[in-house]
């Protein structure tokens, strides 16, 4: 079921709640390039004391890969699901991987001569997937999106539609799937999910939330959504997450 008009979510019941959230766009504001992401005392603060008020129930789950979600987060909270769910760490601090070839270097190759030619692409290589931003040249869209579909064709790969960005990653994994491992794990079990998110690839997240009992967030304009809930922005959603709420 896809919605439209969406209200603001109620205040969390941390008692019940496990809470699953995107990064880029969500919990941090998305910039020009994916590394000029870095880390927020005050945003750091939120996510400890949440995880505390939560019993640790709380986890990222992004496209970003594992590296760059610690040097970003700092390892707050321990649990993470990283580059679309192909890399999982739980609440413990065990690391949970699908096995995946490293993307093929020709497709990499094809991915970098595009960004040479064409002013305004970005190539993120995420060494099991590569992602192909567009948000400094919006008119490469359909460029952008053509070639990432002739590449998985080729590759056997898929294509990840985002948020001025395509990606190229192996099939298989999705962000349902990483919520649905969290919540067969301690101390996510026996809670409600709520999936926060503000990009394509988060629907999979709201489905997956929804399938137990859940439901899902979206974070600013973007309809129609799987979500039931809706926050303007980075600022609401972090106001959301925090104690005073």
């Amino acid at each position: 079921m896809t919605r439209t008009l969406l209200t603001p979510p109620p205040p969390l019941d941390v008692s019940r709640t496990a809470l699953f959230a995107d990064l880029d766009g969500t919990l941090a504001e998305i910039r020009p390039r994916p590394e000029d992401v870095g880390p927020d005392p005050a945003r750091a603060k939120i996510l400890a004391e949440l995880g505390e008020r939560l019993d640790g129930a709380l986890a990222i789950v992004s496209g970003r890969s594992l590296d760059e979600l610690d040097r970003i987060l700092g390892g707050v909270p321990p649990a993470v699901s990283a580059t679309h769910g192909l890399v999982r760490r739980g609440a413990d601090g065990g690391v949970v991987s699908i096995e995946t070839e490293p993307i093929p270097d020709w497709v990499l190759e094809r991915l970098r001569k595009a960004c040479q030619q064409r002013a305004g692409l970005l190539l993120e290589n995420k060494r099991v997937s590569a992602a192909l931003h567009f948000r400094a040249a919006p008119n490469l869209a359909e460029f952008c999106v053509e070639l990432a579909e002739v590449l998985a064709r080729e590759s056997g790969m898929t294509v990840q539609p985002g948020d001025m960005v395509v990606e190229l990653r192996p099939p298989g994994a999705t962000k349902a799937e990483a919520v649905t491992a969290f919540m067969a794990e301690a101390p996510f079990a026996g809670r409600r999910p709520i999936f926060v998110g503000d990009d394509l690839t988060d629907e999979d997240g709201f489905a997956g939330a929804e399938r137990l009992g859940g439901h899902g967030v979206i974070v600013g304009p973007r309809r129609p959504t799987r979500a039931r809930y809706a926050l303007a922005d980075v600022e609401a959603v972090l106001a959301w997450l925090s104690p005073e709420a």
